[in-house]
């Protein structure tokens, strides 16, 4: 039943954060694109009221014209009826950790440790997990303090920093858990920019317009610099999202430096979505992006395997099977944590397992099944299933 439970957990948070994810991302990317594409005022009027750009579009049947104050109207009130674009960014990174917590913490020993990797205990992992987390925000925020105006070494640095990060996350967790708290990482920058520096910010800027005080320029500065940040990591953190159904990714031996490079022609596209606002379309960066995306896919391919000379039964590969899968890939699995066969594949039977020949040779060879090796799967069981697969996978 507990594991019926948290299976359900897992579900409505995933929906949740889903939801949620699409708003926080939507706005997102609408106010960047709202940004970019201001131009001056048509109206010299507007321009005395303090309207630094405007654009009009059209939508649902209607026209808008949306309209920035750098520093509140002048000359009139500020509107109390502010829309704040907020509660999309909390309830994003609320789900996303609660899912962390269902899914890798209470399942720390399934999804997070690999003892391959480094024997860990529960109550490790799970602090190593949360210090590396708040560890990656603290390092983020001091940079952009220190660093504030030099946009262009910023960048640089923090790309590397993310680097390192991906890199030292492979060297203790399983990389599919690395590959998560990658996401992790980055989605905890981008609603603690929301949480510490944006959205204060406004609320010092809003007293100080309502007190008919002089508007201190810097807090928008830094909610500028925070949101264009934000932007940046979106595409990075989506991918991440999804990584978990792609184990080719994941479970290459280099995986660190493929989720790299698949982050890097994220941004590399995003780049030019921001840049086409402004009006500079620059093709170069989606066909870099696209580019290095074409370079992963043939280095990934899975290499041919050798038939072998010797016919594999499939007793031997069934037996396999039966002591390394069937504990999970059962109507009615015997592995703690584990309510149903994951992704509904059930290896009970040889009609079963011919089935999912193809998937179980491709997640067998790449390491990601059994998970975390859990059931002390071999390498000379790995190849066995390969060379009985390259022999077309025969059940009888």
């Amino acid at each position: 039943m507990e594991s019926y439970l948290l299976d359900w957990a897992n579900l409505l948070l995933r929906w949740l954060h889903l939801i949620t994810g699409i708003a926080w991302i939507g706005a997102s990317f609408y106010f960047v694109m709202l940004d970019n594409s201001l131009r001056p005022p048509s109206n010299p009027a507007d321009a005395g009221r303090g309207v630094f750009g405007e654009l009009w579009a059209v939508h649902g049947g209607g026209f808008y014209c949306s309209q920035k104050f750098l520093t509140g109207p002048q000359g009139e009130p500020l509107s109390q009826d502010l829309h704040w674009s907020k509660w999309e960014a909390y309830t994003t990174w609320l789900s996303g950790m609660s899912l962390l917590a269902v899914m890798y913490w209470a399942g720390a020993t399934t999804h997070l440790i690999d003892s391959r990797v480094m024997a860990l205990s529960q109550p490790a992992a799970i602090g190593i997990s949360v210090g590396f987390i708040v560890t990656g925000w603290l390092v983020y925020d001091a940079l952009c303090r220190v660093l504030f105006g030099r946009d262009g070494l910023m960048a640089v640095l923090l790309f590397a920093f993310v680097v390192f990060a991906d890199w030292l996350l492979h060297q203790v967790f399983s990389a599919r858990g690395a590959y998560i708290h990658v996401g992790a990482m980055l989605g905890t920058m981008m609603v603690a920019n929301v949480f510490i520096h944006i959205i204060p910010g406004q609320r010092r800027m809003v007293a100080q317009i309502r007190a008919g005080q002089p508007v201190d320029p810097r807090p928008g500065q830094v909610g500028k610099q925070r949101s264009v940040h934000n932007t940046y990591f979106t595409l990075p953190v989506l991918f991440i999202m999804i990584s978990n159904h792609y184990p080719m990714t994941y479970s290459h031996p280099n995986g660190w430096l493929v989720l790299v490079v698949m982050m890097l022609a994220g941004v590399l596209i995003r780049q030019f979505f921001v840049l086409r606002h402004r009006g500079q379309v620059k093709w170069w960066l989606p066909a870099a992006g696209a580019a290095l995306l074409g370079l992963l896919i043939v280095l990934l391919a899975p290499k041919p395997v050798d038939a072998g000379a010797g016919k594999v039964a499939f007793a031997a590969v069934g037996k396999v099977v039966e002591q390394r899968c069937v504990a999970c890939h059962a109507a009615t699995p015997t592995q703690p944590g584990f309510a149903q066969a994951p992704k509904g594949v059930v290896l009970e039977s040889a009609e079963q397992i011919g089935q999912h020949a193809a998937k179980i040779a491709e997640t067998v060879a790449s390491g990601y099944m059994p998970l975390g090796n859990l059931t002390g799967i071999t390498e000379e069981e790995r190849r066995l299933i390969a060379t009985w697969h390259a022999q077309g996978a025969a059940t009888r």
